[in-house]
């Protein structure tokens, strides 16, 4: 009687682990905590430094419901081997590889040598990054910053260049001035090579970030994951607001970035949680 009575909370009070100030995942999972609550699903949104501590939180149990880069998520289940499920593949994560407008730096190998943020400790965008500078073989001094303050930093010349993966556009970068992409495109085939599917070449559109012509780059998308105890019903449920509210919830609009079912469902080798198949099958038949 007690073990259930204590797992009753955790059906109707949900902890949804999001990301950086500043970034799409804290944005996008505020506004999904509150449409769960507002469904009915009570929902807490609580920051996080992003998809590693993320998926580590939804293994652990110390939280329900989660945002994470595909590429982290891959690397958790198959190479830690953690538990976590997929409730849907959301939209594509655009890599940002960001220097002032009057920076030397035009390429990836520039970077050499140079005070580059990596991001912070535990972000997907670390784990990204580092495998664009491994790849690369460029050899850097790493500085581990969050979005606000690279960009802080890269204004005051304290670093370099600033990794950020996130939503196009990302509101704290669209927000500043004097700022520029360095294009990833020719990094895209070494990643796939080397760690698979997860990584696609992505277009950043003329336009944005003040940007005169398109940027191509890192793409990865991004999962709401959940832990792999979240009760069936209550994944379904989740499932089903998310695309109830797709549009309340504002769902980036970039190319590539569509919160569709079809698309949903391609998680790789994080597997759907059975709640949320449930939810799939129901639409689809």
């Amino acid at each position: 009687m007690t073990g259930c009575a204590a797992e009753r909370p955790n059906a109707g009070r949900l902890r949804l682990v999001t990301g950086t100030a500043g970034g799409l995942y804290e944005a996008l999972g505020s506004r999904f905590a509150a449409e769960l609550t507002a469904s009915g699903l009570t929902t807490t949104a609580i920051p996080s430094t992003g998809s590693v501590e993320n998926l580590t939180k939804l293994a652990d149990n110390h939280a329900d419901l989660g945002l994470a880069l595909a590429d982290s998520a891959d690397t958790f289940v198959r190479h830690r081997r953690r538990p976590v499920a997929a409730l849907a593949r959301m939209y594509m994560n655009y890599v940002h590889l960001v220097v002032t407008a009057s920076s030397p730096i035009t390429r990836a190998r520039d970077l050499a040598g140079k005070k580059v943020s990596v991001g912070l400790e535990g972000s997907g965008t670390q784990l990204t990054a580092l495998r664009v500078l491994e790849i690369m073989g460029l050899r850097v001094q790493t500085r581990n910053m969050g979005l606000d303050e690279s960009l802080d930093a890269l204004q005051s010349k304290a670093i370099d260049a600033a990794f950020w993966s996130g939503g196009v556009p990302t509101p704290a970068l669209a927000a500043r001035r004097g700022l520029r992409l360095v294009p990833l495109g020719d990094v895209v085939g070494r990643l796939r090579r080397t760690y698979g599917i997860v990584y696609e070449t992505a277009l950043v559109p003329t336009g944005v970030y003040g940007s005169p012509e398109p940027v191509q780059t890192v793409g990865t998308p991004s999962y709401m994951v959940c832990r792999v105890g979240l009760p069936e019903d209550v994944a379904y449920d989740v499932t089903r607001v998310l695309f109830e509210s797709r549009d309340k919830i504002g769902a980036p609009n970039a190319p590539g970035m569509v919160l569709a079912r079809r698309y949903a469902i391609g998680t790789g080798v994080v597997p759907l949680h059975p709640g949320a198949a449930r939810y799939y099958r129901s639409v689809y038949g």
